[in-house]
């Protein structure tokens, strides 16, 4: 079976593993920690990034961030896992659910603003698949009404809007470095990213259970207490070797993920071109990681008929989100803004492809060549 996802491996993974075992240091914040922390706000432009033990964590600390309390709204598109809202939703936040745009299938910036009311506290963009959401637009609405921008960029390292990194451009810029992600933390693991001066110093305190103890540490005091409300928002320094040796390979991750990407564009468009399928779209001011690549069907028969097909082939090919405003959850806790226009339509026909840094030419060769035989 070719599988749909397998994590990275560079090969110095374990190296690090062992390094950080001997150095006696396994819990958060010891040498790798430092370095993946360095390492992404020299190379992303962040002011402040911190590990966490996964990108549902850095949500959770950015609602915690933000003073959400009960009864404050926050947007975002209902196309996104069940973290994006879930982070939200245990600070008592009502959730609304705004359309996606077609194309990306990110949130679709014009109807935002009609969703805003005077209970809205954040909006909560996805860069779904690594595109970036039209930030500039995004940023704007925020300024106007005071509001706090989260970006979801759990899909989105190494991606970029307008030469910014993903991540960068809200307030708050959130990583996954799951096991399915373009750079894992060995399985788990994530990133908050502090772009706003004013909120460091409170996210360092939040991230470590509510109290200083990172300016101990530094020496700014001369002893750690109890400051805020927080939570153990450290990723293990075991974790961070692992991604540490992703990072030193960041570029060669991204160069083959995105040769593999492009592959699978060209040998489909032919398809594309006859109106058998839809490829992914990539706006000119975006450059895109080539997290994952997809194709949309004609609806969700096609689609099961096409799985089934592939299934047969010894190929696992994935849809993705269930819409969370359809969900049982997502009824209780939230409500849908405007038309259900897009987010129901396209989630019943979009189709992942196997896309993973070790994919072999052969077995990429073989998947399109399942796809094409289907279609003929």
């Amino acid at each position: 079976m070719i599988p749909f996802n397998a994590p990275p491996i560079v090969g110095s993974e374990v190296e690090y593993m062992q390094s950080a075992m001997a150095s006696g240091k396994l819990c958060g914040d010891g040498g790798f920690t430092r370095r993946c922390q360095q390492w992404m706000e020299q190379h992303f432009g962040s002011r402040k990034v911190l590990l966490t033990p996964s990108c549902t964590a850095s949500l959770e600390m950015a609602a915690l961030l933000i003073d959400l309390q009960p009864g404050d709204e926050v947007i975002m598109p209902s196309y996104t896992f069940v973290s994006t809202a879930n982070a939200f939703v245990l600070r008592g936040a009502t959730i609304v659910f705004v359309d996606v745009r077609p194309d990306t299938l990110n949130i679709d910036e014009t109807l935002i603003e009609a969703a805003i009311t005077p209970k809205t506290r954040a909006i909560v963009p996805v860069h779904y698949a690594g595109v970036a959401c039209e930030m500039d637009s995004i940023m704007a609405l925020a300024a106007k009404h005071k509001l706090y921008v989260i970006e979801d960029a759990a899909q989105g390292v190494m991606s970029q809007y307008k030469g910014r990194a993903l991540g960068t451009i809200g307030h708050i810029g959130c990583f996954s470095f799951h096991e399915t992600k373009n750079y894992t933390a060995g399985g788990e693991g994530g990133a908050t990213l502090i772009n706003d001066a004013k909120l460091v110093d409170r996210a360092e305190i939040i991230r470590e259970k509510g109290t200083n103890r990172s300016q101990f540490f530094r020496g700014q005091v001369d002893k750690y207490t109890w400051r805020d409300i927080g939570s153990s928002y450290l990723m293990a320094d075991l974790q961070a070797a692992y991604l540490w040796a992703q990072l030193e390979a960041a570029e060669q991750i991204n160069q083959q993920r995105l040769r593999l990407w492009q592959r699978y564009y060209d040998a489909l468009q032919p398809l594309a071109a006859a109106g058998r399928i839809e490829l992914p779209v990539v706006p000119k001011n975006c450059r895109h990681n080539a997290h994952m690549f997809y194709i949309k069907l004609r609806d969700s028969d096609d689609r099961q008929a096409l799985i089934n097909w592939m299934k047969e082939a010894e190929i696992l090919t994935v849809f993705h989100y269930i819409p969370l405003h359809s969900s049982p959850a997502g009824e209780r806790f939230g409500r849908f803004h405007g038309d259900d226009a897009f987010t129901t339509r396209e989630s019943e026909r979009l189709l992942r492809l196997p896309l993973f840094y070790n994919l072999s030419d052969n077995n990429q060769r073989t998947v399109i060549s399942s796809l094409l035989s289907f279609f003929a």
